[in-house]
This record gives structure tokens, sequence and C-alpha cells, in this order.
């Protein structure tokens, strides 16, 4: 017997239910009118232990006045949304439905993705691309015919790539199709260095950039604390700070999430509270800097004809990527990151898009 989620389901007529309890207050006979204002919907694809990290996230910072979760797999499903839904007198007011039909998804404001096949032992990553694609191409097209006017915010693996198939197969505006890229890796990038400096991690001016993954830069160029160079002042008073060091505190942050996941078995919090903070630029234009995978053909020497999305830092608002920062690079991080934006490329080009 399916259990249910609401009265209605169990057999008693919703109506005006609320008059029995409320009247309008007397204004000479004036029918009262309700306040009327758009709603932000958002809609996530794909309930897994990301997706719902990142749906009670956004739930619970009031980003939304509906969330849409969809998946394949009905019972888990119905289950989450249940889960959640009995949260409700300890949460905003939103609104949840789910379904395995990307129809629910209607009208979204954002559509985040997160579904993606997980990768079959000796599977080659071109074949587990090529799944993803297959999947891809299921889900984006229905997205973009349900919510037209939609921002894609893409969070599957391998994030680059899957953000330049998103654009591909959506027809929408490269402003409109948005990676998660490296918002996370930075993220990790300032809590090492916040907390060997011993200062708060919102403190610390710090980016990865690139590729979403193992050729990313470490941009110590620019990063500082309180207006001050950090790498200027480390290299001064620590003689360990050379580049061999600096290489080693990239790769630590390149391999932090293969440390979480050997422990737990999957990430999932620090993913939701990433993508969170992009919903919030984006659904309250707050114009604030991420560095997330855009188009970035054109940008410190990479080709003009090379399709390719990669994370730089962007200026993120209601209509999406608003603009991409003009970094000053050292000679030695715009060739990394021209290397890193051939690679994606080059994975790009083997798709047939």
């Amino acid at each position: 017997m399916k259990k249910a989620s609401s009265l209605s389901e169990l057999g008693f007529d919703a109506g005006d239910a609320s008059s029995g309890f409320f009247r309008p207050v007397a204004d000479g006979g004036a029918t009262p009118t309700a306040h009327r204002r758009r709603l932000t919907k958002v809609s996530v694809i794909g309930a897994g232990n990301v997706g719902m990290a990142i749906a009670q996230t956004i739930l619970t910072r009031d980003l939304a006045d509906e969330i849409a979760l969809v998946d394949a797999l009905p019972d888990k499903l119905r289950g989450e949304m249940l889960d959640l839904q009995h949260a409700a007198a300890f949460l905003p007011r939103t609104r949840l439905v789910s379904d395995t039909d990307l129809a629910v998804a209607r009208g979204s404001d954002l559509a985040i993705v997160t579904a993606g096949a997980r990768q079959i032992p000796g599977e080659s990553r071109l074949n587990l691309l090529q799944r993803n694609v297959a999947l891809f191409r299921k889900i984006v097209p229905a997205l973009a015919e349900h919510s037209p006017e939609a921002l894609l915010l893409i969070v599957s693996n391998p994030v680059d790539v899957l953000t330049y198939v998103a654009w591909k197969l959506s027809e929408f505006p490269a402003s409109r199709v948005i990676g998660s890229g490296t918002n996370l890796d930075s993220s990790r990038f300032r809590f090492l260095l916040a907390e060997h400096l011993d200062v708060n991690a919102q403190d610390v001016q710090a980016y990865m950039v690139g590729e979403h993954g193992d050729s990313s830069v470490a941009e110590w160029s620019s990063v500082s604390v309180a207006g001050m160079p950090v790498l200027k002042s480390l290299q001064a008073s620590h003689r360990c700070f050379d580049e061999e060091a600096l290489e080693s505190i990239r790769r630590s942050v390149v391999d932090s999430a293969y440390e979480v996941i050997s422990l737990k078995g999957y990430t999932s919090w620090a993913i939701g509270y990433s993508v969170a903070s992009l919903a919030a630029s984006l659904l309250r234009d707050q114009r604030r800097i991420h560095p997330v995978s855009v188009l970035a053909r054109g940008f410190h020497g990479i080709p003009a004809e090379n399709d390719v999305f990669l994370s730089l830092p962007a200026r993120l608002g209601r209509g999406g990527v608003l603009g991409v920062a003009e970094m000053e690079l050292t000679e030695e991080e715009a060739r990394r990151l021209r290397r890193s934006a051939k690679t994606l490329w080059e994975n790009c080009q083997q798709l047939g898009l």
C-alpha cells in the first residue's frame, strides 16, 4: 500500500482548508488580493549523495521557493523527498516535488545536474565519458525544453568536459551553462593556507584554475591575505617554500577528494556547500567572483577556435556568467593553464559533438 505524503492523498478534500482558521480583515467589503511575487524554482537532477547534499543545503539556506528532485530510482527518490518534507517544521517554507520524469523540472530558474555513470573497474576514462555523454543526451535536451530560460549548473564529473557537452546539447548561450569547476578546489586551497597562517579561510584570496582534476593550476602569484601577497612573505620566512613545496601543496589539494572517498566512500557535504554558494550568487544576483568552468576560448593564449570549458574566476549573477576576470598570471601559470586547456580540448574532440 502506497503511503501518503499529504492529507489530500489520504482522501481529505483540500479545497480552501485554511478558511476554517482564518478570515480576511474587514476592509469595507473589498475582496483581499493575494500578494504575488515571482517564485524561484531549483531542480536537482540526480538524488545521490551529492545531489541530496546540494538540495539539503539549498533548502536550509532558503534559496528557493520550490525544489524539484529527479532521479531514475523512484523508491529512493520518494524516500529522499519524504525525509526532507518531514523536517518542514524546522525549515523555511519550500515546496518539494519529485519524479523520475524530467517534466517535473518545468519552469526551473536553475537546473543542477549531478547525475552521472560510475566508473567500472578497468574501464577507460574515455569509455566512462562516452557513457556520461549518452546519459546527458537524455537529460539536457529535455531540461532545455522544459526550462528554456534556466541556468544550467553542471556538477557531474568530468565536470569541464560535461559542461561543454551540456552547452552543445542545450544550445543555450555559454553564459547560461556553468560547471562547478574548481570552486571547491579553491576552498580546499584556501583552507590549507588558512590553517597554516592561522586566519579564517574567508580572509584568504586564492584560486585554483584550469581543469577540475589532475592538471589544475594553483594561482600562487595572486594569493593574498588582507591585501598582502602571501607567496612572497612565505618564501621570505620559510626556506622550504620552493617550487617542489608549492607543487606538493597543489597536489594535496587535487588529491584531497580522493582521501575523503577512500575514508567514507564518497564526497558530499563540501560539494553541497560549494554548489549552494554558486546557487546563491546566481539566483540572488550577488555578482560574486567564483572560479567556475566557463567557455575559455581566447583567454590567456587559449586558441580562439577551441570551445574548451575550464575554470577561471567569473562574476556570477542572475544572468549567469556576467564576465571573466582578466587575471595577471605568471608565464609559468599561463603555460600550465594552456596545457590544461589542451588536455581538455583533446577529450572534447573525441566526442563528435
